[in-house]
C-alpha cells in the first residue's frame, strides 16, 4: 500500500502538508508504517507539466491521499482511479499520517470538498 501526500519541499516525514493539493512543490509517498518511499516533484499540469495530479499519484501507484483540501472533481478523480482520500488539518507529514494510522480520518466525499472548489 502506498500513500501520498502533497508537501512543501523534500523533508520527509518532517515536511509541511501543502495547502493546495494540485499546486504543492513534491509529493510524498509512504508506505504503510510511515517509511518514506519516494519524493516526486509535482510535474502536472497545475504545474506546467502534464496530466493531472490523481493521474501522477496514480503512476507512482498511489492508493491513498491525505491531505489539506481538494476540489469534487479531484475526489472523483481519484476514486475513479482508485485512490481513497482523506483530509485533515494536520501540518507535518509525520501528524497528518499518524492520524490516518490511529483511523482518526474519515474518508472524504464530495461534500468534504474545499468550499473554494465547489460549483
Amino acid at each position: 500500500m502506498k500513500i501520498v501526500i502533497p508537501t512543501n519541499d523534500k523533508k520527509g516525514i518532517n515536511d509541511k502538508v501543502a495547502l493546495h493539493f494540485g499546486r504543492c512543490k513534491t509529493y510524498t509517498f509512504l508506505d504503510e508504517n510511515g517509511k518514506i518511499i519516494e519524493i516526486i516533484p509535482n510535474t502536472s499540469e497545475h504545474m506546467g507539466g502534464e496530466g493531472l495530479p490523481p493521474e501522477l499519484m496514480k503512476k507512482h501507484g498511489a492508493d491513498i491521499l491525505l491531505c489539506k483540501d481538494l476540489g469534487p472533481r479531484a475526489i472523483t478523480l481519484c476514486s475513479q482511479l482508485g485512490i481513497d482520500v482523506y483530509t485533515s488539518d494536520a501540518e507535518t507529514v509525520m501528524e497528518i499520517f499518524s492520524l490516518w494510522k490511529e483511523k482518526k480520518l474519515k474518508k472524504a466525499g464530495k461534500d468534504d470538498a474545499c468550499e473554494s472548489h465547489r460549483e
